[in-house]
């Protein structure tokens, strides 16, 4: 954490100093090598699934789009049949 603090300090005092366009041009390999050094920092952090959280996480979503799409047919048959109803019913009384 103070490693952290420091840098950001850090980078406080040297953007007072980098408000000129040259001073920003110069900070620009600086910058780039935080910004791996950092990239390079959370990737550590990063760990992968294990089989069995995924093959539970693609049935969620697998049974979840199946819901979603029931759940998206039953609303256009309806809104479909009542619009078709109400074409139907104002094309009689012309």
């Amino acid at each position: 954490m103070a490693i952290e603090t420091k840098k950001m300090s850090k980078s406080i005092s040297a953007a007072s100093h980098e408000d000129s366009f040259g001073g920003r041009v110069l900070s620009w390999p600086e910058r780039i090598k935080g910004y791996y050094g950092d990239v390079r920092t959370e990737m550590k952090r990063v760990t992968s699934p294990s089989f069995k959280e995924v093959r539970a996480t693609t049935t969620v979503v697998i049974i979840t789009v199946f819901l979603f799409g029931l759940y998206f047919w039953g609303v256009d048959t309806l809104i479909g049949r009542g619009i078709d109803w109400v074409l139907r019913t104002l094309s009689h009384r012309g």
